[in-house]
C-alpha cells in the first residue's frame, strides 16, 4: 500500500494535485478568518448600534422626570429578559437600581463607551462571579451619580463562533472529498501509466507486435496511446520490410556463392591444375565459405527475432555439449598456441535446442581463442557453469584484452567488429547470433570483465528438475 501510495506521490499529477489542495487549504483557513472577523465585526457594529438607540430611549425618559423618572425606567427594564445591562449608582457606587448587582471595580469611573471583557454578577445569578464581555455606556449624571447601560455580547460571540465551526467543518468536509477524490482518480491514472509502461517494456524487450492499452474513454491516455500504437504500427512494418530485405539478399546471394563454391572446388579437383591456379581456387573457397557461413548466420538471426518455435526445444544435460565443444576445438587453440582449460561443469539440464546452444558456445569459443593472450601472459580460454537459486550460467573466459565496459552493449549489434584493424576473420555476427539464441531460451548474453579478458556469458533459467 505504502509503496503504491508513494509511486503515485512520484507522479507528476500527484505533484500538482497536493500544491493545489495545500493551496485550498490555506485559502480555506484564510477564508474562515476572514468570514469569522467580518461576521465580528458586523455583529459589534448592530449590538453598538442597538445599544445606541437603547441609551437615547432612556436618555427621554431622563430628560421627562429626571433621575425618578430614569430610576423607574431603569428598574422596570431591568425586569425583562434580554441582553442588555443596567445600572445606576449613587456617587459611592451604591446601586441604586438595574439588573447589575455588582460591577468590576473602576469600571463605573469611567466615561463613555467601553468594550472590553469585564466582570459582572446578574441579580438572581447562583454561580460566583464569571467572567462576561459586554460593550456597555458610562454617563456621568448629576449629583455624581452613574449610568451604565449595556449588552451582553455572549450570544453574538457564540453566533459568530457557530459560523466559524460551521465554516471549519464544511472546508473540513470539502477537503476530505478532495483527498478522497484526488486519490480515487491519482490511482486510476496511475494504473493506467503503470499499464502503459509494462506494454512499453514488453515493447523495448523487442516484442514490437505489442501495444499500448486503449480502454476506449477516448481520454488523453487512449489518444496518446493510439498515436503510439499508429506509430509502432508503421515501425514493425518498417521493420519486418528491412529484415525481408536482408533475409532476401543473403538468401539470393547465398545460392550463387555456392556455386562458386562448388566449381572452384571442382577446378581444384581437376589432375592438371597448377599451383598459382590451386592458391588462387583455394582462396575462392575459403572466402566463399565465410560468406556463406555470414549468409547462414543472418538468416538465422532473422528466424530467431522472428520468433524461433519453441518446440524444438528438448530437456536435454548441458555439459556433453560443452565437452564436444571443447574436444572440437582442443587441436584449433594448440595450433593457435592457446592453452583451453575445461572448468568445473554441473549436471543441470535445460530446455535448450542442443545445435543453437552448441553452435553458440562454439563461436564464443573460436572468439576467445582468437583474442586470449597478450605480450606478457600466455593465452589461455576456459569454460566452466556456474548455477545459483536462479541461473544456470555458461562461461567462455579468456585472457585477452576484453571489450570496455561502454562499448559491450554494442559489441551485440550486427556486422559489428571492435578490432579496428580487422586482421581477424569474422563477420561481427557472433555476439549478435548468441543474443538472440538466448532471448529464445528465455535468457540473456552478458559480458564481463574478467581481469584481464572477457567473460562471455550464457545465461539460462534454472530447470525445474536435474539429471544425476
Amino acid at each position: 500500500m505504502m509503496s503504491r501510495f508513494s509511486a503515485l506521490m512520484r507522479t507528476t499529477a500527484a505533484r500538482l494535485s497536493a500544491l493545489y489542495l495545500l493551496l485550498f487549504a490555506v485559502g480555506a483557513v484564510a477564508l474562515v478568518f476572514y468570514m469569522t472577523n467580518l461576521s465580528a465585526s458586523i455583529l459589534a457594529g448592530q449590538t453598538q448600534q442597538a445599544l445606541g438607540e437603547e441609551v437615547a430611549s432612556i436618555g427621554k425618559s431622563y430628560a421627562r422626570g429626571g433621575i425618578p423618572q430614569l430610576v423607574r425606567t431603569i428598574d422596570y427594564r431591568s425586569r425583562q429578559p434580554g441582553a442588555y445591562l443596567y445600572l445606576v449608582a449613587d456617587p459611592t457606587g451604591r446601586i441604586l437600581a438595574g439588573n447589575v448587582e455588582s460591577v468590576e471595580p473602576g469600571v463605573l469611573n469611567t466615561d463613555g463607551i467601553i468594550e472590553r471583557a469585564f466582570t459582572y454578577r446578574r441579580y438572581g445569578e447562583q454561580a460566583p462571579q464569571v467572567e462576561h464581555r459586554a460593550i456597555a455606556v458610562v454617563i456621568a449624571l448629576p449629583n455624581g451619580m452613574r449610568l451604565l447601560v449595556g449588552r451582553d455580547l455572549g450570544e453574538p460571540e457564540r453566533f459568530r463562533d457557530l459560523i466559524r465551526n460551521s465554516l471549519v467543518l464544511a472546508l473540513g468536509i470539502m477537503g476530505v472529498g478532495a483527498l478522497l477524490i484526488w486519490l480515487f482518480v491519482g490511482r486510476r491514472a496511475l494504473k493506467r501509466i503503470d499499464d502503459v509502461s509494462r506494454a512499453s517494456q514488453r515493447i523495448m524487450d523487442g516484442d514490437l507486435t505489442g501495444r499500448l492499452p486503449v480502454n476506449g474513454s477516448g481520454d488523453e491516455f487512449d489518444r496518446l496511446s493510439g498515436n503510439l500504437n499508429v506509430m509502432l504500427a508503421r515501425i514493425l512494418e518498417l521493420n519486418e520490410g528491412l529484415k525481408q530485405v536482408s533475409d532476401n539478399i543473403a538468401h539470393d546471394l547465398k545460392t550463387p556463392l555456392t556455386r562458386l563454391r562448388n566449381r572452384a572446388e571442382e577446378a581444384l579437383g581437376g589432375e592438371k591444375v597448377e599451383p598459382e591456379y590451386r592458391a588462387a581456387l583455394e582462396d575462392i573457397i575459403g572466402e566463399s565459405d565465410q560468406l556463406i557461413r555470414t549468409f547462414n548466420a543472418i538468416l538465422m538471426i532473422s528466424r530467431l527475432e522472428a520468433g524461433y518455435s519453441s518446440e524444438n526445444l528438448d530437456d536435454m544435460p548441458v555439459a556433453p555439449i560443452i565437452r564436444d565443444v571443447v574436444e572440437m576445438y582442443e587441436p584449433v587453440a594448440e595450433d593457435a598456441g592457446v592453452t583451453l582449460t575445461l572448468g568445473a561443469l554441473d549436471d543441470v539440464a535445460l530446455h535448450i535446442n542442443r545445435e543453437l546452444v552448441g553452435q553458440t558456445v562454439s563461436n564464443l569459443v573460436d572468439n576467445a581463442i582468437k583474442y586470449a593472450g597478450g605480450e606478457e601472459r600466455t593465452a589461455t580460454v576456459t569454460l566452466l557453469m556456474e548455477k545459483d537459486a536462479q541461473w544456470v550460467r555458461i562461461v567462455v573466459a579468456d585472457n585477452g584484452p576484453g571489450i570496455p565496459a561502454d562499448k559491450r552493449d554494442h559489441a551485440t549489434e550486427r556486422f559489428v567488429r571492435l578490432e579496428e584493424s580487422r586482421t581477424q576473420p569474422g563477420s561481427g555476427l557472433g555476439l549478435s547470433l548468441a543474443k538472440a539464441v538466448m532471448k529464445l531460451h528465455g535468457g540473456a548474453l552478458r559480458l564481463e570483465d574478467n581481469g584481464p579478458g572477457l567473460r562471455a556469458v550464457l545465461e539460462f533459467p534454472l530447470p525445474h528438475r536435474e539429471v544425476g
